[in-house]
């Protein structure tokens, strides 16, 4: 049985118990605009890349990594044409 892809917030330190569910993302995302802090648009799109192909290879899980890929592009329409209005419940 393969794993299956957490969408639900999952954000901690280990051992830690964070106060609210919310308070260690919003951790990750002060430090998410700081690392793009004084990029140019190439570098943060650089600065993505290596972050999502670090963090892939963090989770190694190639199933768990077709599943957010999947989850990731849900509703995006190909360039020049409209975005889809619904999104998959997995992604919710």
């Amino acid at each position: 049985m393969s794993a299956v892809l957490n969408t639900q917030p999952n954000f901690h330190r280990a051992g830690e118990a964070p106060r609210h569910a919310y308070t260690p993302g919003d951790g990750f995302y002060e430090q998410l605009i700081e690392a793009h802090r004084g990029l140019d648009d190439d570098t943060s799109r650089l600065l993505n890349a290596r972050l999502v192909l670090l963090l892939a290879n963090h989770v190694g899980d190639l199933d768990v990594l077709a599943q957010a890929l999947q989850a990731a592009r849900a509703g995006l329409a190909p360039a020049g044409l409209a975005p889809a209005t619904d999104t998959p419940e997995e992604t919710r």
